[in-house]
């Protein structure tokens, strides 16, 4: 064997790909009903991009991309996460000449070279939806409502709403300049990345996972408590909304999530033990910040498809099984193949999940086979069926048998 997967990347087979179809299937299914629409971006963009876009005080800039010259001596940056291409997309097809609201989702690799822990992998997947358009809370009411019936259908139960919000850039200079004194307080503490963070962006410094800094943050200034009136007003309007549909919440402070383009609203769905499994919020910014001609309002999330998983596997959620396979079709003798296949093809043509033999195995050793892929019926066909007109059809479950003319068995599955 030449060489193993990359560190951090997975294959995809078996029971895993069967859970991600379900997802991506149920997530698809959703946006239809939201009138939602898809779109598609490149796998990598120009580094400009996620730099303006997602912040270049941010963990995922400075230390996370894959980043590289091409051979026009560009740099091009494989996608840390759909937001940015997504909005690009909005901005280059014109989309903002459309009626509004525009709604995208995407269901989108993403590349981020961090330590690969449990359901975040170096390269990994998402689910995400961007509202762009309206300053409305009920805007982000609707992609909480949309994860929240997610959540629902896919069968989990410990995952739970935490809202905050962290004030526009008018506020959020106030806030600033209060943390900044805070934090001052405590440099010496502080990590070497923090030390560094809290003069560029001291809120990236509430959003350290090392034990110190995050014990020293716990009594630091909160956004709320510094929002203006037009922030505070659009708080307690989102608020009023999930209590008035019955959506329980939790406000949590400590939420200020890890890109730049963040404002006013951001969210994050966690469970008892705090891990995140899907996170989004209000960046009213980021249109702005991509192309400063443009001045539009967003919303969105993105859903992590591994961490879905994790979240799955962790609460031991069946989720429905692949469809059985329905007829196993042996074959006896080198003349009755094409026969024989034909019929196969017609039985897939009709829906029927059939399987068959590849292998010139014995009549023994393919109902052994048939057995072991859990076949729930079996017929073999031979020359004397074929004459006759007429198999017999073996329930694999009770051992019944079935007589059924041969040009009749597509009518009998169906049946």
């Amino acid at each position: 064997m030449i060489t193993q997967r990359p560190k951090g990347t997975q294959d995809w087979y078996g029971s895993n790909m069967h859970k991600r179809t379900l997802i991506e299937e149920l997530a698809r299914k959703l946006c239809k009903a939201y009138n939602i629409k898809e779109v598609i971006t490149p796998v990598f963009e120009h580094t400009v991009l996620f730099q303006r876009g997602v912040g270049e005080t941010t963990d995922v800039v400075q230390k996370e991309m894959y980043t590289f010259l091409d051979k026009g001596d560009r740099s091009i940056t494989l996608k840390p996460e759909g937001t940015a291409g997504a909005i690009r997309a909005y901005l280059e097809n014109n989309l903002y000449a459309e009626s509004q609201p525009t709604k995208l989702f995407y269901v989108t690799p993403a590349f981020r070279y961090e330590q690969p822990q449990s359901g975040r992998l170096r390269q990994h997947h998402q689910f995400g939806v961007e509202f762009v358009g309206s300053k409305s809370p009920l805007a982000e009411v609707e992609l909480i409502t949309l994860i929240t019936t997610f959540i629902k259908e896919i069968g989990l139960n410990n995952a739970n709403l935490h809202i905050n919000s962290i004030g526009c850039s008018d506020c959020r200079k106030t806030y600033n300049e209060a943390l900044l004194k805070f934090l001052k307080q405590h440099e010496k503490h502080l990590c070497p990345t923090c030390r560094e963070r809290m003069q560029k962006n001291p809120l990236r410094v509430l959003d350290c996972k090392v034990p110190t800094c995050k014990s020293i943050v716990k009594d630091a200034p909160r956004t709320i408590e510094y929002l203006d009136e037009e922030c505070q007003t659009h708080f307690d309007e989102l608020q009023s909304l999930l209590t008035e549909l019955n959506i329980p919440y939790e406000i949590d402070t400590g939420i200020v999530r890890g890109l730049d383009y963040y404002t006013k609203t951001v969210f994050e769905f966690v469970n008892d033990e705090g891990f995140t499994l899907c996170g989004g919020g209000r960046y009213d910014n980021l249109i702005h910040e991509i192309d400063e001609k443009q001045d539009i309002p967003s919303v969105g999330f993105g859903m992590g498809i591994e961490r879905i998983i994790y979240f799955l596997d962790k609460e031991n959620v069946e989720l429905e099984p692949e469809p059985a396979i329905e007829l196993y079709v042996g074959i006896l003798g080198r003349e009755a193949k094409a026969s024989a296949y034909k019929i196969v093809n017609e039985l897939r043509n009709a829906g029927v999940v059939v399987e068959t033999d590849y292998m010139d195995r014995s009549v023994k050793a393919q109902m052994k086979y048939a057995n072991k892929i859990g076949a729930k019926n079996t017929v073999i066909i031979g020359a004397d069926e074929l004459a006759n007109n007429l198999v017999k059809i073996k329930n694999m479950e009770n051992s019944e048998q079935t007589e059924v003319k041969l040009d009749e068995i597509v009518d009998y599955f169906l049946k």
